[in-house]
């Protein structure tokens, strides 16, 4: 199934919402936000954030793309490159 940008950063965004529960419902997650700054995640976060995603975008090797990243990286990483990576590997 075709996806496009606006779709997966919304769902993206949901299963951020779910992954996080003590984040507050009006924080801005966009594009440009990391993951460890901006939404405050932590390793076990990435692990839950990387399950729920896999079982939604199947076609997506997850571990793969975080096996690329060093530590720095992962904790760099903005939700628009993971968006990006689920929207390249879904074509």
């Amino acid at each position: 199934m075709p996806v496009d940008t606006a779709s997966v950063t919304a769902e993206v965004t949901r299963i951020l919402h779910t992954v996080l529960g003590d984040l507050e419902p009006d924080t801005p997650i966009t594009p440009a936000s990391t993951f460890r700054d901006d939404l405050g995640m932590e390793s076990i976060d990435v692990v839950a954030l990387a399950g729920r995603l896999q079982a939604r975008y199947t076609e997506v090797n997850f571990a793969r793309f975080v096996a690329t990243l060093d530590v720095a990286s992962v904790g760099e990483l903005r939700v628009g490159q993971l968006v990006d990576h689920i929207v390249g590997a879904s074509r």
